[in-house]
């Protein structure tokens, strides 16, 4: 699903990691570790089509990576919503069912049927229409793995999402991640700090050594 061949990325003259060979099955549930300033978050900007590597190929779904793919979804660190937002859990997700498309978007029943699914697949029925300022932390990233998983992509990319969320709630989200790769064989790869939570659940580490000369490696 997603496949990396000698990728290298580079801001001027600091190089931030080179020499990655990375194969991620359908399915797999890759696990990323490493300090702040490792590069962590740039392999997903890569993956996600936002930054262009400086060496080697990248491919996700065998095609070069697109901003705004429905290939892939994207779970956030947790951060708070500015006051006064008025969005509410439903208008969230359907911005993951039909935000990235360019023209016509869904006609409103499908869309809606669809934003369902996705707050029922996370557990979040039941406060569909609060607006996301009054969600807990743990409710507003429940809302936001809905979002990813709205357009039923084939890979999903989580950079810190248990970050500021209590035990209960990284367990929590921890689990609705996996529990999409097992039933849909989606591909992840999931960037944290918070590693006992997932750790259990990971198929592969990737450490991101953030050291000059070093080359990103798998560990287990």
């Amino acid at each position: 699903m997603i496949a990396m061949r000698g990728a290298a990325l580079r801001y001027g003259e600091r190089t931030v990691w080179s020499g990655l060979d990375l194969d991620v099955a359908a399915g797999e549930f890759v696990v990323v570790l490493g300090a702040n300033g490792s590069g962590k978050t740039s392999l997903l900007k890569v993956l996600l089509g936002l930054r262009r590597l400086s060496a080697g190929t990248v491919t996700v779904g065998g095609r070069p990576p697109r901003r705004g793919s429905d290939l892939i979804g994207y779970v956030p660190q947790h951060r708070g919503i500015p006051p006064h937002t008025p969005l509410r859990a439903r208008d969230l997700v359907r911005l993951g069912v039909d935000g990235h498309r360019w023209g016509p978007r869904l006609p409103r029943q499908d869309a809606r049927r669809r934003v369902d699914e996705a707050l029922r697949g996370v557990g979040a029925e039941a406060f569909a229409d609060v607006p996301l300022e009054l969600l807990s932390g743990g409710e507003l990233q429940r809302v936001r793995v809905a979002q990813a998983l709205a357009s039923g992509p084939r890979a999903l990319l989580c950079d810190e999402p248990l970050a500021s969320l209590d035990a209960e709630h990284q367990r929590i989200v921890s689990e609705l991640v996996d529990r999409r790769r097992r039933e849909h064989r989606t591909a992840v790869v999931f960037v944290t700090h918070e590693v006992e939570p997932v750790l259990p659940l990971a198929d592969r580490v990737l450490h991101m050594p953030g050291e000059p000369g070093r080359e990103a490696r798998d560990v287990a």
